[in-house]
């Protein structure tokens, strides 16, 4: 009896719906595989503009991050060190290099939609020369950058650190500290033409 309620069940066990698929069977659609983009796929997009954003094979617009670092950190360097000198009532001062640079920066497409961000924290070293008495007087100093982001210029901050400062007084340091932040201004504006042009890419 026993054996024969089993031979029964057997056929109703075999045909009861599982919710997860253990094993690949007959039925089963086959897994996607990976296709290279051939010089046929490229020459296409290359004659038939695109009217997706994103990559050639992100045809549908969908989530692509893009990273920008190498490009932006190249571009911000090459924008603040074109800032040129600036001149003062007691001097004038320029900004030699960019001797700090981190940061990211990325381009996201989202449903078709572009998006552009970054975030930077930057040390500028910074020269100069002030007349203090009768004496002219060559400095070297560093402006400091907290950390930005995009669309946060408006409120842009820096600190300036002087290198050497043994041989002048407080006042003459004084001086020069707020030479120096007259900078600001002008970063700034470099700041914000690479915004623009991040946003263009």
């Amino acid at each position: 009896m026993e054996s024969a309620t089993s031979e029964k069940e057997a056929p109703a066990a075999a045909s009861s719906y599982t919710y997860w698929v253990r094993e690949v069977t007959e039925e089963a659609a086959p897994l996607p595989v990976p296709r290279k983009l051939t010089p046929e796929d490229l020459s296409h997009h290359s004659h038939h503009p695109p009217t997706h954003l994103g990559s050639v094979w992100n045809r549908a617009g969908t989530w692509e991050e893009k990273n920008l670092n190498k490009w932006a950190s190249d571009r911000i360097q090459e924008l603040l060190v074109s800032v040129g000198s600036l001149e003062f009532s007691g001097g004038r001062a320029e900004i030699t290099d960019v001797s700090k640079c981190l940061g990211d920066a990325f381009l996201v497409t989202v449903r078709n939609k572009k998006r552009v961000s970054y975030t930077y924290e930057l040390t500028l070293r910074v020269k100069g020369e002030w007349l203090t008495g009768e004496e002219k007087k060559n400095v070297k100093g560093y402006i400091d950058i907290p950390e930005f982001s995009i669309g946060e210029l408006d409120d842009l901050q820096f600190e300036v650190r002087l290198s050497e400062e043994k041989d002048l007084t407080y006042q003459e340091k004084l001086k020069i500290h707020q030479d120096l932040k007259l900078f600001l201004q002008p970063v700034r504006e470099k700041l914000l033409q690479f915004e623009e042009e991040l946003k263009e890419r």
